[in-house]
């Protein structure tokens, strides 16, 4: 698991390799499975994804759209919200990391949040 704190947002990231899904496409399909906690003293809502995609011989992707998987989660003090996604690669190794843009509540202040980078890697390139 891979975790970044950015002015009190705790971003997690954990990623699964699909074998099943790959072998049927000519491409290898990933999971990655995010953790948002607020751990400041006031409510916030994530309003806009934004991700660096990088695919080992393919050329760089950036993906960028409102909120996450359809919902622009409100996360009130002490609250986490959780999602998963995926990520197909033309190779067996590549990387992701990006941004959330958040809002304050109470008084509207915008900010951003930084999603941590981390490896999609095909199992048997580990051994």
């Amino acid at each position: 698991m891979t975790t970044a704190v950015t002015k009190g947002v705790k971003i997690s990231v954990e990623v699964r390799f699909h074998a099943e899904y790959s072998e049927k496409a000519p491409q290898n399909i990933f999971t990655y499975r995010i953790t948002i906690e607020n751990t400041n003293p006031y409510t916030i809502q994530l309003l806009h994804r934004h991700w660096y995609i990088f695919d080992s011989t393919a050329p760089p992707r950036e993906v960028e759209g409102k909120g996450v998987v359809g919902k622009q989660p409100i996360l009130y003090p002490d609250e986490h919200y959780q999602y998963v996604s995926w990520c197909n690669l033309h190779t067996d190794i590549g990387r992701m990391y990006g941004t959330y843009l958040m809002q304050r509540i109470d008084n509207g202040q915008q900010f951003s949040v930084r999603i941590p980078a981390f490896e999609m890697m095909v199992p048997y390139k580990l051994s």
